[in-house]
């Protein structure tokens, strides 16, 4: 087995011989699927290369140190493709794994409701089987980035007489099909992340099920748990690429040298990125703080919870780590985030008052602050982590409720 540095230089020399900031972001996301370097942890025969977290971690590196365009990120690369490795059949790799390596198809998750949210498994939208195919009905809503996507990880209940969580089905769904309307949400820092969608006899075929009908409900554990362990890492975003994947974006046939990061990046992704500690390090130098003992204590705080963070993501991924791991680095996400605007808007002081691009930091630190909220609630909410750790975990008893194999159908809503 190759060492770790045995790799880097493979791959080092590998950019050397194909990076190419003049190819097309298509043309060169399908180099990187084809050589497997873009996603090395997947296996060998759906375009990876079968190599541990550490390895993949240097990969990364590389490319970012090389100056080339990361690989297609997004919610196809965090938690489609991991949760079609899992549960998927060989046909539905073959058909939906490479498309997401070479970033020729989006992804979108459509999982909450207007009625379940922290109840993910009180949704109410409906799949009713029509021959070969599924008939839904339904609003799904925070749909992160379901104005670019392709499709959709979608569930659904398909037998409301059976209990709430085994009535569940998962599905890979057309986004762009009638019956599907997608209105983006604008946040109160002006962007539109976020989603609410429609499904008005929309369809999917079976043969897009995922998972045994009526069995969704682990196959969405498998989802929930990759996202969580993902975003308490910085996951989903690429360190060296704005390019969106799929087809509605427009960003495939343009260059690919164009979408390259500048500096350490810019806006909210970056904080969520796990770059926050280098950030407001680098802000509190410019603004002449940097003796400051309480701004120092509070800066190695952060970057403490960073590492370690970090640590416990690849332990997790390296299966060497508790149950609870994706859980608790949700936690340390949400705490992260609000330390990093408490911080932010101390290195500012008044400034944290304007808006814009002229203001120290170019605005990220007040955008942070407007958009904190958030992290404890997508993903599901700090409340629902901490019950999951108590319950699953510590095997500490449920709140009292109805009896666990109560038919849907006879449950008061919501």
């Amino acid at each position: 087995m190759a060492s770790t540095d045995d790799v880097r230089t493979e791959v080092r020399s590998w950019l050397d011989d194909n990076w190419d900031p003049d190819l097309t972001v298509a043309d060169w996301w399908q180099r990187l699927a084809d050589s497997g370097w873009g996603h090395p942890t997947w296996p060998e025969e759906h375009s990876g290369r079968g190599l541990g977290r550490p390895d993949a971690n240097a990969i990364s590196r590389e490319i970012t140190e090389a100056g080339a365009l990361g690989p297609p990120g997004g919610l196809g690369t965090m938690l489609a493709a991991p949760t079609i490795l899992t549960h998927g059949t060989d046909e539905q790799k073959q058909r939906f794994l490479p498309t997401i390596a070479n970033g020729q198809e989006a992804w979108c998750q459509l999982f909450s409701e207007p009625n379940a949210g922290s109840d993910l498994a009180g949704l109410q939208t409906k799949a009713v089987k029509d021959g070969d195919e599924w008939v839904v009905n339904g609003q799904k809503v925070w749909t992160s980035g379901g104005q670019h996507a392709d499709l959709g990880m979608l569930i659904a209940r398909t037998d409301p007489d059976a209990p709430k969580h085994k009535g569940i089905t998962y599905f890979g769904i057309p986004m762009h099909q009638e019956g599907v309307e997608v209105r983006p949400l604008v946040e109160m820092t002006g962007r539109a992340l976020f989603n609410e969608v429609f499904l008005d006899d929309a369809r999917v075929h079976d043969d897009a099920r995922i998972g045994d009908v009526g069995q969704g409900w682990a196959v969405t554990n498998t989802t929930l748990m990759n996202e969580r362990a993902s975003l308490g890492g910085g996951g989903g975003t690429s360190a060296t690429s704005l390019a969106l994947p799929g087809t509605v974006a427009g960003h495939l046939e343009r260059r690919a040298g164009d979408f390259i990061r500048a500096g350490k990046g810019s806006g909210t992704a970056s904080i969520l990125a796990g770059r926050s500690a280098n950030m407001l390090q680098d802000l509190v130098k410019e603004l002449g703080k940097v003796d400051d003992p309480l701004l120092r204590q509070d800066l190695m705080r952060l970057y403490s919870m960073d590492q370690i963070s970090n640590w416990g993501v690849q332990r997790a991924k390296a299966g060497q780590a508790s149950p609870a791991l994706p859980n608790l680095a949700k936690l340390m996400m949400s705490e992260m985030t609000r330390l990093s605007r408490d911080l932010g808007l101390r290195i500012i002081g008044p400034a944290g008052t304007l808006m814009g691009p002229d203001t120290p930091g170019g605005g990220v630190v007040q955008e942070l602050a407007l958009f904190s909220p958030a992290p404890s609630i997508y993903g599901g909410t700090d409340q629902v982590q901490r019950n999951i750790i108590g319950e699953r975990v510590l095997g500490l008893p449920k709140e009292p409720g109805p009896e666990k194999d109560t038919p849907f159908s006879e449950l008061r809503a919501n």
